[in-house]
């Protein structure tokens, strides 16, 4: 309704209406980016937020768990020195991933666009690989006895030691009357929380720095499987005919490979290593996300904005991935939150087989060893088994609250 606002002259009348602040708020969000909108909605979601809680988590843990979890103590002082032996033995790997963890929460904390991630990232990845070559230098051989021993006889004065002491690899053989760490010993609150394995390792340490094997087989098979998913995919819905029936028929064969009995297969001839185990549930799951991205061009391929980027005479990769993919990529992000679920499981299946790394911490791998022996060692079971169902629900509720935002008769929400 239109009334005289006091103050103003008889000629000045101003329009008031109880939804002006509601349309404000409205036309603020339109203006928001589709996947600014959808991220919104997304982790508007509790599912959401709990499993990004977790998933952040371990990718905190994974980044620093030589800072955590670590025999070699933080800083010391022995023979009038002050040494730091955790940070003389981090590798280059080590340095890689706390780099790139503190990227990445920078950029996530000042919102920089998706191009300048990209950019930041793959600089600071090769920015550290060079810092972390050049300047670590960690001996050859790791004596994790000499720190208990050199107290005992009282060479070091003092030392600062990671909230968990011990390293995934320290077997403790010094330690107990007999000279061995009991093994399998149940978790105890002043020395081993979470107990101790066959080897007399503790667990909780292993399970530390086993995250990282478990987040980077994730994220490195979901994304080579991306990278031809979207290849295969974009180029069977831009061109069709005989292109999309030589491809379909390609993502029919692949569909047909069981992963499990490949893996073993390779496992067999070539050994156990994680990055081949990564390249091939990478080469064999992509087939979910071809038949994503061709669905998503046969639909855009029509739109007004396309056949404009074609008459304008656009390079067909960048009508593809520049133009199309951003349109396209949301069932993509659905897809893969599940795949990085089902890398992580067919990882640990691997392990617990007997099948996967060999000293290397693994939660299959220590999963494994709760049923290998004559009787059932509970903590063996339920701390890994726990972390490994924990991982995969939080991708899941991830996956669920994603593709809740993205279904068109949600958009209201969003």
């Amino acid at each position: 309704m239109r009334r005289q606002i006091p103050g103003y002259g008889a000629g000045e009348l101003r329009m008031t209406s109880p939804m002006t602040s509601a349309m404000r708020d409205r036309a603020s969000v339109r203006r928001r980016s589709f996947a600014a909108r959808v991220l919104g909605a997304t982790f508007m979601r509790l599912g959401a937020r709990v499993g990004a809680a977790w998933i952040g988590l371990l990718m905190v843990v994974a980044a620093f768990a030589p800072l955590i979890a670590n025999t070699h103590p933080l800083l010391m002082r022995a023979d009038g020195q002050l040494r730091s032996p955790a940070l003389a033995h981090l590798t280059t790997a080590d340095v890689v991933l706390m780099c790139l963890f503190i990227a990445g929460a920078v950029l996530l904390v000042a919102r920089c666009a998706p191009r300048i991630w990209i950019i930041a990232l793959a600089t600071t990845l090769a920015g550290s690989t060079l810092v972390g070559a050049a300047f670590t230098d960690p001996p050859a051989l790791t004596v994790h006895e000499q720190y208990r021993e050199a107290t005992r006889a009282g060479a070091i004065e003092w030392a600062i030691h990671t909230p968990v002491p011990y390293s995934p690899k320290d077997y403790q053989r010094d330690a107990g009357d007999t000279g061995l760490e009991a093994p399998l010993s149940a978790p105890d609150d002043r020395t081993h929380w979470f107990g101790t394995d066959e080897n007399g390792a503790d667990v909780l340490s292993r399970m530390i720095h086993a995250s990282r094997i478990a987040l980077g087989i994730g994220l490195v098979a979901t994304g080579i499987a991306m990278l031809i998913g979207i290849v295969v995919g974009g180029l069977m819905g831009w061109f069709s005919g005989v292109v999309d029936l030589i491809g379909m028929r390609l993502v029919e064969i692949f569909e047909a490979v069981p992963t499990l009995f490949l893996l073993l297969t390779f496992v067999a001839f070539f050994g156990r290593s994680l990055y081949l185990m990564m390249v091939i549930i990478g080469l064999t799951g992509w087939t979910a996300y071809a038949r994503f991205v061709r669905a998503e061009f046969l639909r855009l391929r029509e739109q007004d904005y396309v056949q404009a980027a074609v008459a304008c005479g656009l390079p067909l990769p960048s009508i593809l991935f520049r133009h199309m993919l951003p349109n396209g990529v949301a069932p993509i992000l659905v897809a893969a939150s599940f795949g990085i679920a089902s890398a992580i499981l067919a990882e640990a299946m691997l392990s617990f087989l007997g099948l996967g790394l060999v000293d290397d911490p693994s939660w299959g791998q220590m999963l494994n060893q709760a049923v290998r022996s004559s009787t059932f060692n509970w903590w063996m079971a339920v701390f890994p088994g726990g972390a490994i169902f924990l991982t995969v629900f939080a991708y899941n509720l991830i996956g669920e609250a994603l593709r809740d935002a993205i279904d068109p008769n949600l958009a209201q929400e969003i």
